[in-house]
């Protein structure tokens, strides 16, 4: 069963917010690429400093972007695929403009 109306736009404007920081893209996007990558290694790829690499990382973990796994002392983030399903499908209102607007009618006549 899939969540409300309303806890589903909550969730796409989490993923929104957090794609909106260029650097939060760019380490989405280069783990994505290596498949995952420790703390440590997403930190030495961008010139910020430490905290900022670690306040980038949990945006991108509150916004179910991103998780990690414990591997002893190191965090291994991996990317979560399933929730850049909620841009996909927001973006797909615009693939089809007159069967979106069609559906909209149709659900605010209910």
């Amino acid at each position: 069963m899939s969540p409300d109306p309303a806890a589903r736009l909550a969730a796409l404007e989490e993923v929104v917010a957090a794609l909106a920081h260029p650097a939060r893209r760019q380490m989405l996007l280069t783990i994505h690429l290596r498949g995952e990558m420790s703390a440590g290694e997403i930190a030495g790829r961008f010139a910020h400093a430490w905290p900022t690499t670690t306040r980038h990382l949990r945006v991108l973990e509150h916004a179910g972007l991103v998780r990690f796994e414990r591997q002893g002392r190191r965090r291994v983030y991996r990317v979560e695929h399933g929730r850049l399903g909620l841009l996909s499908e927001w973006l797909s209102w615009f693939e089809r403009p007159a069967a979106a607007r069609s559906t909209l009618r149709r659900a605010s006549n209910r």
